[in-house]
């Protein structure tokens, strides 16, 4: 647990940062935006691979009490989230009106993978990663409005084309995690059904 609790302080740490526009301006000062940039992300990678290990240690190991045990409907609406948020991962790239409603896709992203996982997952260890990402999207957005951050596209706009595109390889990216790429990067099968 300490291993997961310190990945999950480090990563938000840093993604906490460009919430306060005055102190980030004073670190680029300090360190220079290539400095700041190079900073960011190699704390960000430590807090990942952090989060990863305490994830899978805790959840494998008998410190990991099941705190409830979700019954099969939540799998279910977990799995019918989880297409959503994989198609506004892609919509935070790709300028389109999908984007244009959603205004932070990503954060929208964040906030349906973690509600999703929260729905499937009962353990401690799910609990303390999901519930954190998703308490953090949701003061990540009341930051970004109160600050009128516009996200990595600026103000670019999109239309058919970039909807198009949105949706189509935000379907073709949830299908690749369910029929491969989650098992092979988390040893989870999304449908139990393939794990047989």
């Amino acid at each position: 647990m300490p291993t997961l609790i310190a990945g999950l302080i480090l990563f938000f740490g840093v993604h906490t940062v460009p919430m306060y526009p005055a102190q980030r301006e004073r670190l680029v000062e300090r360190i220079g935006s290539i400095g700041y940039s190079i900073a960011f992300g190699v704390v960000s990678l430590i807090g990942l691979i952090l989060i990863a290990r305490g994830y899978s240690s805790l959840a494998a190991g008998v410190g990991n009490p099941q705190l409830w045990v979700p019954p099969v409907w939540t799998q279910h609406i977990a799995l019918l989230l989880m297409l959503p948020a994989m198609i506004a991962i892609v919509a935070a790239y790709v300028p389109s009106r999908v984007r244009n409603i959603l205004k932070h896709p990503m954060l929208v992203a964040i906030k349906l993978w973690a509600l999703a996982h929260l729905l499937a997952n009962g353990d401690l260890a799910s609990l303390l990663l999901f519930g954190t990402f998703l308490a953090w999207a949701v003061f990540d957005r009341i930051s970004v409005k109160r600050r009128a951050a516009l996200g990595p596209l600026g103000e670019a706009q999109g239309g058919l084309i970039g909807d198009l595109i949105a949706i189509g390889a935000g379907t073709a990216l949830y299908a690749a995690f369910l029929f491969f790429l989650h098992n092979w990067l988390f040893g989870v099968w999304p449908l139990p059904a393939l794990a047989s």
